[in-house]
């Protein structure tokens, strides 16, 4: 059986990296990417099952990113979890009006993955 795939976008070490490993750890591929401004690009060619992405970037816009990914034929149904800092409630409400599936905090997302993931692939 095929690894499902997952592209997590993120230029901050942790969680980014933690977040990577585990998702490793329930059998998942992962491709990390930490030029944001290549996740539409990347999405199209790998065709990932799902996205997480870190709102906090200084290179780029990810609200933008995720708003982008919606709008593409390709990509537009890969759900995508975004997580953010407990103490930023911005970049949480800007990531659910471009259209994130799930938006969580960055303790969250690394304690509760599993459950995480199960809500975001849930078919409706």
């Amino acid at each position: 059986m095929t690894q499902p795939l997952a592209i997590v976008v993120y230029e901050k070490l942790l969680p980014g990296s933690q977040l990577a490993n585990r998702l490793r750890d329930t059998n998942y591929r992962v491709v990390v990417i930490s030029a944001a401004n290549t996740l539409i690009e990347s999405a199209k060619k790998e065709k990932p099952m799902l996205v997480l992405a870190d709102l906090i970037s200084t290179r780029a816009d990810i609200c933008n990113l995720i708003g982008q990914l919606r709008k593409h034929e390709e990509t537009c149904h890969i759900p995508v979890i975004a997580f953010a800092p407990e103490d930023d409630a911005t970049l949480p409400r800007a990531a659910e009006a471009a259209g994130a599936t799930l938006v969580v905090s960055e303790t969250a997302i690394l304690n509760h993955l599993a459950q995480f993931l199960e809500r975001a692939l849930r078919v409706e």
